[in-house]
């Protein structure tokens, strides 16, 4: 049962030669022949490609021997990228390794499958995906959250040790919380972007889906730090997030946000997320209530800066330079139109035509730039509370995975399933998701727990998420 296993411990077994990379390699690939025809996590592996690279890995280096699968839009080497599109599947294999997968490399981790995803990172449940469904381990018909529920689903079934994903709004935090994993979303700067493809450049970042806090901090340590090939990362020394890690929580300031408390939670995952706040407290931690005002214009001001960025980003895709190409064009607009019509899904054609709406003469002003001035109000009342506390605590989501199809017929409620996640985005902060509890349902439903911390604040936020899962057991539980 090597692949249920956390990253800390196979290092341990590794290191003792007890195992060996290809040991642990096969014990994934097996589970994967078991369980993906049901959970349909990955889009690609290539089983013998990892094993030869399995071989070669210097155990000596922090995650030596470890495989870890990756979302679909980040670029491996010689291996498909098709961000869940059509427009890409079977038109691309990648040149390059992504900053993020050769410094997985440099650390001795080996690069395992590709995973589905909401076509282009658009979507809070996986759905979109145009190749495939996604599902729960938890529960087959209910989504896996997105658009990394790809990577999610592969760690919370035991078919990745350990995996990366990206969020642009919710998009590691989500899935973690709905399967019942760990899951960091990285400060905005904190570790490169080059190599991703870039669905909103101003909000993704690429961060750890694991089985442990530990393991995100290891997976953390390895992924951050500059990158000359990507001028919007910080060019800041990473600090050791492991030394820190077990420092636990007393005297730390732990904010209640009260716009993140709000009428319309599931009653269940107030109930557990009060009860893991209460856990923090009861270690020593001080609990502040804060407020964060402008909270409520959150989802409309990401749905206008995203989807401008969005607009913009995916203009590449025009059917001529690499990509799906209609077939017998008429003329260059029909060639346009029709390569985009045909290898774009719906929830991404609504989103270019939103940014690029307000991106349009006339409406410029209107949407953009008062979104922007009020994206900066968001940030700086995420900077009057950590002047206040340390770190921020509060759901994930309002509610536990939702059955597939309860919200695709309208887009609004999906776009809110969201509400707790997208303002950390907006406004460059960190934070992470951490299991607190499950329904009382058959089945029962992973509930997460978020913490929050101020740009750079990885440390902190990994120690208060450290503190509490090393005082309840709910990261240890399995779905059958």
């Amino acid at each position: 049962m090597l692949h249920t296993q956390p990253i800390a411990t196979l290092r341990r077994q590794l290191l003792a030669r007890e195992i060996s990379p290809a040991d642990l390699l096969r014990s994934v690939e097996s589970q994967i022949s078991r369980t993906d025809s049901q959970i349909g996590a990955y889009l690609f592996r290539d089983l013998d490609r990892a094993l030869a690279e399995a071989e070669t890995a210097d155990l000596s280096r922090p995650l030596g021997g470890i495989p870890i699968g990756v979302k679909d839009l980040i670029n491996v080497k010689d291996q498909p990228t098709t961000c869940g599109s059509r427009i890409l599947a079977g038109k691309y294999t990648s040149p390059y390794d992504a900053t993020v997968v050769s410094r997985l490399r440099s650390a001795g981790a080996v690069p395992f499958g590709k995973l589905n995803l909401d076509e282009f990172a658009m979507g809070s449940s996986t759905e979109n995906s145009a190749l495939q469904i996604t599902r729960n381990p938890w529960d087959p018909t209910r989504v896996p959250g997105g658009s990394s529920g790809g990577s999610a689903a592969a760690v919370a079934s035991g078919e990745a040790v350990a995996a990366l994903g990206t969020d642009t709004g919710g998009s590691i935090r989500q899935p973690a919380s709905f399967c019942g994993i760990v899951g960091l979303k990285p400060s905005y700067g904190r570790v490169s972007r080059y190599g991703i493809t870039a669905y909103a450049s101003s909000l993704d970042q690429a961060g750890p889906l694991t089985r442990t806090v530990e393991d995100a901090a290891l997976v953390l340590q390895a992924i951050a730090g500059p990158d000359p090939s990507d001028s919007t990362c910080i060019r800041q020394p990473v600090p050791d997030f492991s030394a820190t890690l077990r420092s636990g929580v007393r005297g730390l300031r732990i904010g209640l946000p009260a716009e993140y408390f709000i009428p319309g939670t599931d009653p269940e995952v107030e109930a557990a997320v009060q009860g893991a706040i209460r856990e923090l407290e009861s270690q020593g931690a001080e609990i502040i209530p804060v407020s964060l005002l402008h909270t409520s214009a959150a989802v409309a001001v990401y749905y206008i800066i995203a989807t401008a960025e969005a607009s913009a980003n995916l203009a590449r895709f025009d059917g001529i330079r690499y990509g799906h190409r209609c077939e017998n064009p008429k003329d260059l607009r029909d060639l346009y139109d029709r390569s985009r019509a045909e290898g774009f899904g719906a929830e991404v054609k609504r989103r270019i035509i939103l940014g690029t709406y307000v991106l349009s003469s006339g409406y410029y002003d209107a949407y953009y730039t008062k979104a922007q001035k009020v994206r900066q109000l968001i940030r700086r009342d995420f900077r009057e509370a950590f002047a206040k506390v340390d770190v921020l605590a509060c759901p994930v989501s309002p509610a536990p995975a939702f059955k597939f199809g309860e919200h695709s017929s309208d887009p609004l409620q999906m776009y809110l399933a969201d509400i707790f996640t997208i303002a950390a985005n907006l406004a460059g902060i960190c934070g992470i998701s951490v299991p607190c509890g499950f329904t009382s349902g058959s089945p029962a439903l992973p509930i997460g727990f978020q913490l929050l911390g101020p740009p750079l604040g990885e440390a902190v936020i990994l120690r208060a998420a450290q503190a509490y899962e090393q005082a309840t057991d709910w990261h240890t539980l399995r779905p059958v």
